[in-house]
């Protein structure tokens, strides 16, 4: 492939330059790797009578096409464009949470899904980057315009979705909304005494929680006392990694895996893990873990306070739900119900995922100003 010319000032050739190729190298193996593991995962669902394994497997590679074109479309955005986005879909994806409510169909319990012929959109995975972009917003024009009501709003912008995810109900997102929203106030730099209070608050939430919800009851339960009679989800999805143990069982080749309940999409690491081994859960884990400290970091190389807090948002919110649905799958949390980005299979997180990423991507591209920009500049000049 033939190198771009220094004079060429196309927008394609700005943004790769000005984009963060490692990260986003990282982004896209991550995203094909998960198109190879579907094959696993969709054949331990085929093997529990819940469809058949290439059905999954062309589906989530579709998808994830999708989910690249959306990360790809919106890392070109500006920070104005990217911040007008953020608007307008955490109000289309409120509106379809709450229709959700209304004509949604009830599957295990919960409402969470509009159906549109042979698809479904969970519109709670849209609005998550929406609500990081919007908080992030509200708390930067607190701190730069006097009189703005940055943390009344950013309290508003919580409890709408935490209403409506509770009503569904879905706990898990309701702590993941909650937990990054905690983090983005304590960057922003609420005072250490309302954090404790916050945290405080969050912990009574989720007590509540655990009397009012009976499959967090549960849940909770299983995890610290285990269940008389069977095996919990967790406990297969163990046996799975231990049966793959350090190289695997090899490609199509693992046996718990048909016993693991959802294996296709919360419990797709533990799959994983059998058939591909530990290094390949580690090598993972260590991807994840490189996509959100380096993203974190270079969003502390801007200068504008919005873009600090929303890019570093954003990263934190896919470490987030990587760290529990990893966790779940190891034991270490109890079951929540949360995809593994790119890796699990759902057409509403793969494409959400890229909207994601493709924002804190757009936000941390290097622009004039930032400070990487000028210490690089400064370094030029001596």
């Amino acid at each position: 492939m033939s190198r771009f010319s220094r004079t060429d000032r196309s927008a394609m050739v700005e943004w790769w330059r000005t984009i963060d190729q490692p990260t986003l190298i990282c982004i896209l193996g991550l995203a094909i790797f998960g198109v190879f593991v579907s094959v696993a995962t969709g054949s331990a669902s085929e093997a529990r009578g819940l469809g058949v394994a290439a059905q999954y497997f062309v589906r989530h590679a579709i998808f994830t096409g999708f989910a690249i074109a959306a990360l790809l479309l919106v890392s070109m955005r500006s920070v104005r464009e990217v911040r007008t986005l953020g608007i307008i879909l955490f109000v289309g994806a409120l509106g379809a949470m709450a229709l959700t409510l209304l004509i949604g169909p009830e599957v295990n319990g919960a409402t969470r899904w509009l159906r549109f012929g042979p698809l479904s959109v969970q519109p709670a995975e849209f609005l998550k980057p929406a609500f990081v972009v919007l908080v992030a917003w509200t708390l930067s024009q607190g701190n730069r315009v006097p009189g703005f009501p940055g943390y009344s709003l950013a309290l508003f912008i919580l409890l709408a979705p935490l209403f409506l995810l509770l009503l569904q109900p879905d706990v898990g997102q309701s702590v993941l909304l909650t937990a990054v929203w905690g983090a983005l106030l304590f960057a922003a730099g609420l005072p250490f005494v309302w954090t404790v209070g916050l945290a405080v608050a969050a912990g009574v939430m989720l007590g509540a929680a655990y009397v009012i919800f009976p499959h967090v009851t549960d849940r909770i339960n299983a995890y610290l006392m285990g269940t008389e009679g069977g095996l919990t989800q967790v406990d297969f999805a163990l046996r799975a990694m231990r049966n793959g143990g350090l190289f695997g069982t090899g490609p199509g080749e693992g046996t718990v895996k048909v016993h693991v309940p959802d294996a296709h999409t919360d419990f797709a690491f533990a799959v994983m893990g059998e058939e591909l081994g530990l290094w390949t859960c580690i090598a993972v884990a260590v991807i994840f873990l490189v996509i959100v400290t380096r993203g974190i970091i270079r969003s502390m190389g801007e200068r504008d306070h919005f873009v600090q807090l929303a890019a570093a948002g954003l990263f934190l919110l896919v470490g987030m739900q990587a760290f529990i649905n990893m966790g779940v799958n190891v034991g270490l949390l109890p079951a929540k119900g949360m995809t593994l980005p790119f890796i699990s299979y759902g057409g509403s997180s793969l494409v959400a995922t890229g909207i994601t990423l493709g924002f804190a991507l757009a936000l941390t591209r290097r622009r004039a100003g930032s400070r990487s920009v000028r210490g690089l500049a400064n370094a030029g000049a001596h």
